[in-house]
């Protein structure tokens, strides 16, 4: 790559560009319906502790169905037509919830079926979205990269959240989703615009972003992807599978950030998808409480990405995401104290903290992760750490859901929070502590 393709900044490169537009507006109409669905749930529905815990569950215990079979097929498919159906299927399911509710026919039903198909939808979307990345830019900036679209997709987080809350309270939760809706079909529209070659079918492939070459569109690739990463298309799809699951269990660097990964994401459904019915429901906050204290845990994120690459340049990127994990993990210990007054504000800055440091690591581990990853094995390798990610936080939301039917509410706080508190021991003996 030249020195000059180096130094053009990202936004410069017209295919990065664009995608980095889709990922912000689709991000912004996500964090609506984070917002904006359960509590259509409590406040259309009267859903209960039990309904909402599973609501916010579905989506994501959907790739443990199809997360590690998204791997392969994301591997020998042409990853930007993927990306766009994806955006359009979404876009059709949450269509159909202002639909139903004009119609007088919603219930939570539907809401469950609608959880699953966005869920798989946005499964398959990130995976070829990660698996495009570094195509695109070349894997000398991956950190850099990753920094903008994280930090971007924070500051989406709180525009979204924020807007959600108050779009619930003045206009109702349907048009808060329709908005959502619209914003999956702008997304499709912009990735549209992200040139890649007619024949492009595995962007990235190794050895396809040759020195000498820009960064700035996707690598090409022969038509028949299972060609293109070493002759397996006659393979099996289940021995295509376990390469990438034996690849992500050999490597403990890796694993390491699995393991503290999975813990992070089984507490946070703990300490966060009841709170529709505690700050509404139990304290008696208006709609926009809520909106706000999440939106507080998007400038966490914000703030954290923004600070990753200079963290990482002082300590190392390992070193630099076990200081900061260390540092902000007891904060989650704050959070079950939610109430009213200073209790109220002592919870959001414990958010934010533990919002910080997603930031860091999102930037950081995700940046790892494909520096050491082989090409052909970015699919694969991305998928099972999805499925595993997305797993725990499925999980978490089974477990809060049950905990709150049978303890309440901050039963399941106090679970999420100590999980939260514990999630840096992973690294204590892990390379990763060293890894530059």
């Amino acid at each position: 790559m030249s020195a000059t393709a180096v130094e053009r900044p990202l936004l410069r490169l017209r295919a990065f560009r664009n995608l980095f537009v889709a990922a912000a507006v689709s991000q912004f109409g996500s964090q609506i319906t984070y917002v904006a669905l359960p509590l259509l749930a409590v406040t259309v529905l009267g859903a209960g502790a039990g309904e909402v815990g599973l609501l916010a569950s579905l989506g994501t215990l959907t790739v443990l169905i199809v997360g590690l079979p998204a791997g392969v097929w994301v591997d020998r498919v042409r990853r930007l037509p993927l990306m766009i159906v994806t955006d359009l299927a979404r876009a059709a399911a949450l269509l159909s919830i202002p639909l139903a509710w004009w119609g007088g026919w919603l219930s939570m039903g539907q809401l469950y079926v609608v959880a699953v198909l966005v869920g798989a939808g946005s499964l398959l979307f990130d995976v070829a979205c990660l698996s495009l990345v570094p195509g695109l830019v070349g894997r000398t900036r991956l950190t850099s990269a990753n920094s903008l679209l994280v930090g971007t997709g924070a500051g989406m987080d709180v525009a979204g959240r924020s807007a959600a809350g108050l779009l619930v309270h003045t206009a109702g939760a349907p048009l808060a989703i329709l908005l959502d809706a619209l914003s999956y079909v702008w997304s499709a529209a912009w990735l549209r615009r992200v040139p890649e070659h007619p024949d492009a079918t595995v962007p990235g492939v190794a050895g396809a972003l040759r020195d000498g070459e820009e960064a700035g569109g996707v690598a090409r690739a022969p038509r028949h992807g299972a060609r293109a990463i070493g002759g397996v298309r006659a393979e099996g799809m289940g021995r295509q599978v376990s390469e990438g699951v034996r690849f992500l269990v050999g490597n403990p660097v890796l694993m390491a950030a699995l393991i503290q990964g999975a813990m992070a994401n089984l507490a946070f459904p703990l300490c966060s998808v009841l709170l529709p019915v505690l700050i509404v429901g139990g304290l008696g906050h208006p709609e926009w409480v809520l909106g706000a204290y999440l939106a507080g845990g998007g400038l966490g994120v914000l703030a954290g990405s923004s600070a990753a690459h200079a963290l990482a340049r002082r300590f190392g990127t390992g070193r630099a995401a076990w200081l900061v994990s260390l540092a902000t993990a007891p904060a989650a210990l704050a959070i079950p104290f939610l109430g009213h007054g200073p209790w109220l504000w002592l919870a959001a800055a414990a958010w934010f903290v533990l919002m910080f440091r997603t930031g860091v690591n999102n930037v950081l581990l995700v940046s790892l992760r494909q520096r050491v990853t082989p090409d052909e094995m970015l699919g694969r390798m991305t998928a099972t750490v999805r499925l595993l990610l997305m797993g725990a936080t499925g999980a978490g939301g089974l477990l809060a859901a049950l905990l709150g039917e049978l303890w309440g509410v901050r039963a399941a706080l106090w679970a999420g929070a100590l999980i939260m508190a514990l999630s840096w021991i992973p690294f204590l003996r892990s390379p990763l502590r060293t890894h530059p």
